[in-house]
């Protein structure tokens, strides 16, 4: 089956349920997130959301956290794990990059324990001078 999707920006288009589902219970990043922390973070940050045409079904997540002019963290990617392998993760950074390059922000960082190779086909790569970044408290 060859299944079509569609990225959107719109916070209304976000499950919210679903979302905080994913990140709180299936991710290693955010496991055990409260859902009131979840939608702060939705509210306070730029939002992408991946659906199947047709249904509607959102398959995918992503939200950048920036000042909209120099810098933005990307985080939280998340793909529904029965629509892996279809372009998805793809779809979602072209959609976040295109935006932000839009914008015009200078610098994106991301972190990430799996999904290095997806990352390094758009140009993220080890920082240059790691010994120069400091980070404090949990992600």
């Amino acid at each position: 089956m060859n299944l079509e999707f569609r990225l959107s920006q719109a916070a209304e288009n976000i499950d919210r349920d679903l979302v905080h589902h994913w990140l709180s219970d299936l991710s290693y990043w955010a496991k055990g997130r409260p859902r009131e922390l979840q939608d702060a973070a939705i509210d306070a940050s730029r939002n992408y959301s991946v659906h199947e045409v047709g249904s509607g079904r959102q398959v995918g997540y992503a939200r950048v956290v920036t000042d909209g002019v120099t810098f933005a963290w990307l985080c939280d990617v998340f793909v529904a794990p029965d629509a892996r392998g279809a372009g998805v993760g793809k779809l979602l950074v072209d959609g976040v990059l295109a935006d932000l390059d839009a914008l015009g922000v200078r610098r994106t960082l991301l972190a990430t324990a799996d999904a290095h190779g997806l990352y390094a086909q758009y140009g993220f790569e080890q920082l240059a001078e790691p010994t120069r970044w400091m980070g404090r408290g949990t992600v």
